[in-house]
């Protein structure tokens, strides 16, 4: 049997710790993933089993969740983030890499952390779990992709401003997300022969110029060079026409310019079962498309589906691998 997935707790005053129990009640032996966390951050009277070998990790997952214990700081109060647990969290993300590396476990899925909290806690100097976990693993260059049975997608440009976006989308930078986006899909989703489809930067493509010239200037001629050294790939496409049922049939990833012409479609057609997949690490790294929700952390209600998912799809993209 594969080596369990390991989930990162993340931050544990929001809704990772509940929804790791509810993904496991969803999922039991079905999908062995273990917690890594402090085991006090659980709902109180949760089915949880402390491991001392993770070897028995999928024996023992049938009846309660898995738990690698990390002790944190302090207690936590759901919806009250304690920045003096942010260093536990670092470390827990910190754990799972050595971990994966070591082939103890088969992939990693970090439930949300708070970038605010962890700035105040430890000075934390990453935008994000995407970055950090570049760091730990020395990669140059990774690329978010955002999945789901419906779709998936690939932003070039991440988390900067609209007006920002034509500098920072670079013939390099675009080169390297085809790359490693194809490189992704053979490897990660066994796709023998990926094909991408590559959304325009302006409104309908530029129209030849007249609604921009980042698309005549350099973005054809990029997608024309490229086609068949990777993989197979057209555009670029118009943004408004790239996700109806029928484009979507023609490839299996859409590369776009920015956040949101990304996000949105995929929001759109699947918002509670979108998963965040880092491609460009040396390992498997997979997270549910939300933040921490303070604001409903410990009530109960939180969503599961995403978090689910995201463990589904790391365990069939380890399979794949």
């Amino acid at each position: 049997m594969s080596a369990p997935i390991a989930l990162c707790c993340g931050e544990p005053a929001g809704v990772g710790p509940e929804l790791a129990i509810k993904a496991w009640q969803e999922l039991r032996g079905s999908c062995p993933f273990v917690w890594i966390g402090d085991p006090r951050h659980l709902p109180k009277d949760a089915p949880i089993t402390v491991l001392t070998d993770l070897t028995q990790a999928a024996d023992l997952s049938t009846d309660a969740l898995p738990v690698l214990t990390h002790n944190f700081a302090s207690l936590v109060v759901p919806g009250q983030p304690e920045p003096g647990n942010a260093q536990g969290v670092v470390d827990v993300i910190r754990r799972a890499v050595s971990l994966v590396q070591d082939g103890a476990v088969s992939a990693i899925c970090t439930a949300p952390i708070n970038k605010k909290v962890l700035v105040d806690g430890v000075g934390f100097e990453y935008p994000g779990h995407t970055e950090y976990l570049a760091a730990l693993a020395q990669s140059d260059h990774v690329v978010m992709m955002l999945a789901s049975d419906q779709l998936r997608v690939v932003p070039a440009t991440i988390h900067i401003a609209l007006k920002d976006v034509p500098a920072a989308l670079t013939p390099d930078l675009l080169r390297q997300t085809i790359r490693i986006t194809a490189h992704g899909l053979k490897t990660r989703f066994a796709i023998s022969h990926p094909r991408i489809a590559i959304a325009g930067l302006n409104p309908h493509a530029g129209e030849g110029g007249l609604m921009g010239h980042e698309e005549l200037n350099w973005i054809n001629d990029l997608i024309a060079d490229l086609n068949g050294q990777y993989c197979a790939l057209s555009g670029p496409h118009p943004a408004d026409t790239l996700f109806h049922a029928a484009a979507r049939a023609r490839y299996d990833a859409a590369i776009c310019m920015y956040h949101d012409q990304a996000l949105i479609p995929i929001k759109t057609l699947d918002f509670d079962r979108g998963v965040n997949i880092t491609l460009g690490l040396p390992f498997i790294r997979t997270s549910p498309d939300h933040g921490t929700a303070f604001d409903i952390a410990g009530k109960g209600i939180a969503n599961p589906t995403s978090l689910i998912q995201a463990l589904k799809m790391a365990q069939q993209m380890a399979a794949n691998t």
